[in-house]
């Protein structure tokens, strides 16, 4: 016959379990990543008899966790992509306070600085005005370098929360293979019961990994899982954990990239990496702080190079030819660790208006160099040989290959990225402000046409001639000589081009008529230059001769701030993401504690109700007894 002690033993056995589990739900209620963990009942195999089988109990045969495995993942994607946006919105958030601030930013010292010089326009001659202006300038150059240094300032920052969060990801994959061991040894020695408490501890730690870098998980037959970052990286392969490093990038030292170390070396895989705080700090780097730099540097290059080259046209109150007003850094050639010839690259700037807002590598592959564009590896034409006298010529850059290198030798061309944190004033002396023309345009009082000469203009202020007087005169209508010799024909309006100056004539000039090209001497009450200097804040001279100084920064200034607000609003919507997946996650395998105390209740009356039985199968057991006493 059936025992029924025995069945009612395996009852109360089994709801003590289930008690001791459910204290256990209650008592981890409040601890992170912790699931809710349920016992599975089955019925013990029954006994024959001849009327049938009588059942022999219950037992409890696993211990499972509340765990969807569907929504464990979308929690780790929805935590990496969280992560990534946040530190792109903190990151992009200060650079678009920098730029757009009217105390930090650059308008403000750009319309100072050229309110000065219309100021000194108003008074050519006055000395204060000239003073007041140069105190603008440096006020402007000081604008350009603190901006460059808190960009730079932030560069150094995103490179100490690189290596933070490069040692934070090592150790996080060293706890999960080493969870992975302890949960093979910990199933082997229960049978194959899936190790619940070591395993909620694992996908926490995932969890925390994926908030640095995305990952992907395979879990193998053993239990044990795989995790995988970058282009397919192993970076936990069962109870071994591979680790990143960081070290100087091939043309800078001082800029950290991230390199995948295993037994077969280091590989750089800053490229690959994408998601969490890891992917969102080289994102932001590469997405807006290089191209936040390079473009200030671009705006100071483009103010330096456009305004040195009017007041090199200019006249100061001394009679003397202007020169540079401001000073600015070459662009910059950084040679690869990798390289191990001697060349040495020289690069100047040609023309502004074909300059693009990238950096360059060059290549020697044993036989010829080509350029291509650093952001996106786009091949760049190039004219010339490379030489000094035929330097090659590519996107408004002069480059000079004046030592030999060797095959694989590869040199990163930076036309502006250091220009904004060089940039100063090379004038000292206000008198050598040249806001006056060097020349001037006079007709004759005897002239008996209508034709009248327009004011000079100053086209190339190198011509050694430039201050040399010179007339025309008309041999007729349609005739004209330069110093008495030639005959060169007119045609009303038309430029003319006498010594590195430029004018024109209009109307109908008779001959004799005649028209002189001399020294502006004495005019320091003239501001023709001046006005022209003015004119610099809004010349097209970038971007193909389509933006100006002025734009060039607007555009900065709109771009930086549509990032911004893109990534704000991503993150707004991935935090909604990251909450309502969180809430799924934790009605599945979160511990309710209404839910909890009514299986307290359940499993305490089912425990008395086996003890009963154990209670009657004693009172059986003692009349039997008190039966065959007698």
């Amino acid at each position: 016959m059936a025992d029924l002690l025995s069945t009612s033993l395996s009852g109360m056995i089994a709801f003590q379990r289930a008690l001791d589990l459910t204290g256990h739900n209650i008592a981890n209620a409040n601890t992170p990543g912790y699931s809710r963990q349920v016992a599975e009942f089955s019925a013990r195999e029954g006994q024959g008899s001849g009327n049938g089988f009588i059942g022999s109990g219950t037992a409890i045969t696993t211990v499972k966790r509340s765990y969807d495995a569907f929504v464990g993942e979308q929690l780790q994607v929805a935590t990496s992509s969280y992560s990534r946006f946040n530190i792109l919105e903190t990151l992009a958030a200060r650079v678009d306070t920098l730029l757009a601030d009217p105390q930090t930013g650059l308008n403000g010292s750009l319309q100072s600085f050229f309110n000065a010089l219309q100021d000194v326009n108003n008074d050519p001659a006055s000395i204060p005005a000239r003073e007041a202006l140069l105190g603008e300038a440096e006020g402007l150059t000081n604008r350009f370098q603190a901006m460059d240094r808190t960009l730079q300032d932030l560069g150094n920052e995103v490179s100490q929360r690189v290596s933070q969060s490069v040692r934070d990801i090592n150790g996080l994959s060293s706890a999960i293979a080493e969870l992975n061991d302890r949960i093979v040894l910990a199933e082997g020695r229960a049978g194959g019961q899936p190790a619940n408490d070591l395993l909620d501890q694992r996908d926490k730690l995932v969890r925390e990994l994926s908030s640095h870098i995305s990952v992907s998980t395979v879990t193998q037959d053993d239990g044990t899982i795989n995790i995988y970052i970058g282009a397919g990286q192993a970076l936990v392969n069962g109870k071994f954990a591979n680790q990143l490093g960081v070290s100087g990038s091939e043309f800078d030292p001082t800029r950290l990239e991230v390199v995948f170390e295993d037994s077969s070396g280091s590989t750089a895989i800053s490229g690959s990496l994408t998601g969490g705080t890891l992917g969102g700090l080289l994102e932001f780097r590469t997405r807006m702080l290089d191209p936040t730099r390079q473009a200030l540097g671009e705006t100071a290059q483009a103010l330096a190079g456009s305004f040195n080259e009017q007041h090199r046209a200019g006249m100061d109150l001394r009679g003397a030819l202007g020169g540079d007003f401001f000073t600015a850094a070459a662009p910059t050639v950084l040679r690869s660790s990798g390289n191990t010839g001697t060349g040495i690259v020289d690069v100047s700037v040609q023309d502004l208006a074909l300059m693009s807002n990238t950096d360059y590598i060059l290549e020697f592959d044993g036989a010829a160099y080509s350029l291509s564009r650093a952001d996106n590896g786009a091949p760049v034409p190039m004219g010339g040989s490379g030489s000094a006298a035929d330097p090659y010529t590519a996107d408004g850059l002069s480059i000079v290959i004046s030592a030999p290198a060797a095959a694989g030798d590869r040199f990163l061309i930076r036309p502006a990225a250091d220009a904004a944190a060089s940039i100063g004033v090379a004038v000292a002396d206000p008198q050598s402000l040249a806001i006056a023309n060097p020349v001037r345009t006079l007709l004759a009082d005897t002239n008996i046409g209508d034709a009248s000469i327009g004011p000079a203009r100053v086209v190339d202020a190198t011509d050694p001639n430039l201050l040399t007087t010179s007339v025309i005169q008309f041999i007729d209508a349609n005739t004209y000589s330069i110093d008495g010799a030639g005959a060169f024909a007119y045609t009303s309006g038309d430029p003319i081009v006498i010594n590195g100056a430029e004018f024109a004539i209009d109307g109908i000039p008779f001959a004799g008529d005649t028209f002189t090209l001399e020294l502006n001497a004495g005019g320091t009450g003239d501001n023709a230059n001046g006005q022209s200097l003015v004119q610099v804040q809004f010349d097209s001279i970038l971007d193909g001769g389509t933006v100006s100084i002025n734009e060039n920064y607007g555009q900065l200034v709109a771009a930086v701030g549509s990032t911004t607000r893109q990534v704000q609003s991503s993150l707004d919507a991935q935090s909604v993401i990251l909450e309502n997946v969180n809430a799924t996650y934790l009605s599945k395998s979160g511990v309710n504690l209404d839910e909890e105390a009514a299986n307290l209740v359940r499993f305490q009356q089912s425990y008395q109700a086996a003890a009963q039985v154990v209670a009657v199968a004693n009172t059986l057991f003692q009349s039997l007894l008190a039966a065959t006493g007698r």
